[in-house]
C-alpha cells in the first residue's frame, strides 16, 4: 500500500488566504497523511482543520505553538490510517498508525527542531525516545532546523559540530535521509525568497 505524505514548513497558517494555498496543494497532491510545521497556531481546532484539510474523514494531533514561534499539525484521513497511539513531544508528535487496506503499523513523528544551538540536544534526546517506543517502520519528516550536508545551504560555509551531530543521529536512529523535491535548500534571504 502506497501512503501519500506531504509535509511543509508554512511558516504560519493563521492567515485565511495561506490555509487557501495549503488546501490546494493537498488536494492536488491527493495527501493521506499531511504534516504541517511552523503553523505559529497556539491552539489548533476543528474549524482550523477542515479549513486546511480535504474531506470529511479527518483525524489530527497536534502540538501547540509557543506565542508566535513552532507548532506542529499532522492530519491524515481515517479510511487510509487508523491511530493505535500518539506521543507529544516539545518539538515532535509521533503517531503510530495501522493501515486500512493491509493492517501494515508503522509510525510517522512530525517535527519541528529548535532553532536555538543549547535546545538541540534535548530534540535529539526526544527522537531517542520515540525511537524505542514501537516496533516497525518509523517515518520521522519535517524541519529539523540543522542540516546534514553542506549543498543543503545557501550560502556556503564549513562541516561543523552541529552538522556532525545531526550525522550521528541520523545513523544512531538508522534513518534514511530522503532528497528533497524543488530545490537544494529550502529557504534562503527572508521574507521576500
Amino acid at each position: 500500500m502506497k501512503i501519500r505524505i506531504l509535509s511543509w514548513n508554512v511558516r504560519g497558517a493563521n492567515n485565511c488566504d495561506k490555509r487557501k494555498v495549503i488546501k490546494a496543494l493537498i488536494k492536488k497532491n491527493r495527501a493521506d497523511l499531511i504534516c504541517l510545521q511552523e503553523t505559529k497556531i497556539q491552539e489548533m481546532t476543528r474549524g482550523l482543520i477542515r479549513s486546511l484539510g480535504v474531506g470529511r474523514f479527518l483525524e489530527w494531533g497536534t502540538v501547540d505553538s509557543r506565542g508566535t514561534t513552532g507548532g506542529i499539525v499532522v492530519i491524515w484521513d481515517n479510511r487510509v490510517l487508523e491511530l493505535i497511539g500518539s506521543e507529544k513531544g516539545e518539538h515532535s508528535i509521533s503517531c503510530h498508525f495501522k493501515n486500512c487496506e493491509d493492517g501494515c503499523t508503522w509510525t510517522f513523528t512530525g517535527v519541528y527542531g529548535p532553532t536555538l544551538r543549547r535546545e538541540r540536544e534535548c530534540f535529539w534526546n526526544e527522537l531517542g525516545a520515540i525511537y524505542g517506543l514501537w516496533n516497525g517502520p518509523w517515518c520521522v519528516a519535517g524541519d529539523f532546523n540543522a542540516i546534514l550536508n553542506l549543498e543543503e545551504r545557501s550560502r556556503g560555509g564549513s562541516f561543523n559540530s552541529d552538522m556532525r551531530r545531526f550525522v550521528d543521529v541520523v545513523e544512531d536512529l538508522q534513518l534514511k535521509d530522503l532528497p528533497l523535491f524543488g530545490g537544494p535548500f529550502t529557504w534562503c534571504g527572508g521574507v521576500n525568497n
